[in-house]
């Protein structure tokens, strides 16, 4: 059914705890991702649905699953803490799809674990669905992230402020090692499982730099690099994480944790969606700078592996931190390059970025639909339909007297690109038409807990092609009203 073959458990007991789902009395699936099911090569019946509530909900072991929650510490919004670990998950093992990949199974929200810190182990029916429905729009998008394999109700409430349908996640990811997983044993100052836990790392996600003269320092610049590039990819997207603490971090460079996280609608730099993010730390443009300081919390607990002089180990940290910066930019700047329609590099190209993006600002403009329009204007001929583009990318939210000052920079630049480049079909596969927008989720869960989940399935239909227009969806590319704009999103736990 499940072709386990479980690493994780084979590493010393102190990574980890032995621990079972508790049962839940009437499962019901709500969902159940076939094919993602089947490239983790699943032997699963997907009309048998009271078979995969049973297992998706904790209630029915798979065969060869070795259930754990795993150990680690983590800085929260800045403050450390030594012990976290999995309080509501449980890694029932692992597989290797049909790329060759390893895969961890884990259930959120199965009971609780001996890292519960007096949780109930539980998830709500919400976040069971807000998980859901992001991973699956961030895999449609092209974005490393954690998959949704299964959700399903539990029959049983949860007790939040109030009694909620509780109900199970079942998330999928490259590995559930975090940086707060290194955190945990440098805390304890156990240098043996550090060193462990790297080779782990290195074996399972990095296996090429074994042949590196120097692997943990190549596995700390690579775990940097990648972080670089995937914030910069959010960005990209106005995706802002919500709680950028180094236990949400992965070492293999997935987006983890969809909790209080949002989109932007309308543009702004220090926009915050979290209600427990009351200082702005993880704002929209403050993520960059908590990824390179959450790569410094790694490289902290790296160094005993980077050299046994104190002082080299740390100007070897300090010179994989200084690449973060670089490497962002990097990433950041070709990503709003291909978002207007650019393939060749040109050093006045971020100051072209950054002067759209401050009149996007002043002008409240969506985000999402400001980069959808341009991408319109890009492919449109001329005459009627050109100015029709034209006053659409402006309506709204650019003053024409900054559209006159700019467009005429971008047409000019996009006619050095060379002859046959096709600027609209490139900007077309980087601009999403449609995102899961806050007031769309919003309006899924709360339908969901009147008991209709049709909205959650149409949703998740309009996200499978992010990129394509399709008029059947075109309600979801619609900006939200001011009485329909979501404010504050919440953790789950």
């Amino acid at each position: 059914m499940f072709p386990f073959d479980n690493s994780y458990a084979r590493l010393p007991e102190r990574f980890h705890a032995s621990v079972y789902p508790e049962a839940v009395s009437g499962p019901v699936l709500i969902k159940f991702n076939e094919a993602l099911a089947k490239n983790l090569s699943l032997d699963l019946d997907p009309k048998d649905t009271n078979r995969l509530a049973a297992i998706f909900a904790g209630n029915v072991l798979p065969p060869g699953a070795e259930p754990l929650a795993m150990a680690y510490a983590g800085h929260q919004f800045g403050n450390f803490v030594p012990q976290l670990g999995d309080g509501r998950a449980i890694l029932l093992g692992e597989v290797v799809d049909v790329e060759g990949v390893r895969r961890d199974i884990q259930l959120k929200g199965a009971g609780p674990t001996p890292f519960s810190r007096r949780g109930d182990g539980r998830a709500a029916l919400g976040p069971v669905l807000r998980e859901y429905i992001i991973s699956e729009a961030f895999a449609a998008l092209g974005i490393p992230a954690t998959r949704a394999l299964a959700a399903v109700l539990s029959g049983e409430p949860v007790y939040r402020e109030q009694p909620v349908p509780g109900a199970v996640f079942t998330r999928v990811a490259a590995s559930h090692v975090r940086v707060g997983t290194f955190q945990y044993f440098a805390a304890r100052e156990d240098q043996e499982a550090i060193r462990l836990l790297a080779d782990y790392v290195i074996d399972r996600h990095y296996p090429d730099l074994k042949q590196e003269p120097e692997p943990y320092l190549a596995l700390l610049q690579r775990v940097s690099d990648r972080q670089a590039a995937l914030i910069a990819r959010w960005l990209s997207i106005g995706f802002i994480h919500g709680v950028m603490n180094t236990d949400n971090m992965t070492i293999s460079g997935e987006s983890i944790d969809f909790g209080p996280c949002a989109f932007l609608d309308e543009y702004d730099p220090m926009k915050v969606f979290s209600s427990i993010d009351r200082q702005g730390r993880y704002a929209y443009r403050n993520q960059p700078g908590i990824g390179q300081w959450n790569i410094a919390r790694l490289a902290e607990c790296l160094l005993p592996l980077l050299d046994a002089d104190e002082e080299k180990a740390v100007a070897k940290a300090n010179e994989v931190l200084k690449s973060f910066g670089e490497t962002f930019q990097s990433h950041w700047i070709a990503a709003f390059r291909r978002k207007l329609g650019l393939g060749l590099e040109e050093t006045g190209d971020a100051e072209l970025v950054q002067d759209l993006l401050t009149a996007m600002h002043e002008g409240k403009a969506d985000f999402t639909l400001t980069f959808r329009r341009l991408t319109d204007l890009a492919a449109a001929e001329e005459g009627q339909k050109a100015l029709a583009a034209e006053a659409a990318f402006t309506e709204g939210f650019m003053p024409w007297e900054k559209a006159e000052q700019w467009l005429p920079r971008w047409r000019a630049r996009l006619v050095r690109e060379p002859e046959r480049h096709d600027a609209a079909s490139l900007m077309r596969s980087v601009n999403p038409a449609i995102i899961p927008r806050n007031h769309r989720i919003e309006q899924v869960i709360r339908a969901a807990m009147e008991g209709d989940l049709k909205p959650f399935e149409r949703l998740l239909e309009a996200l499978a092609e992010p990129y394509a227009d399709r008029a059947e969806f075109d309600e979801y590319r619609e900006a939200p009203l001011d009485e329909q704009k979501v404010r504050l999103t919440f953790c789950g736990t």
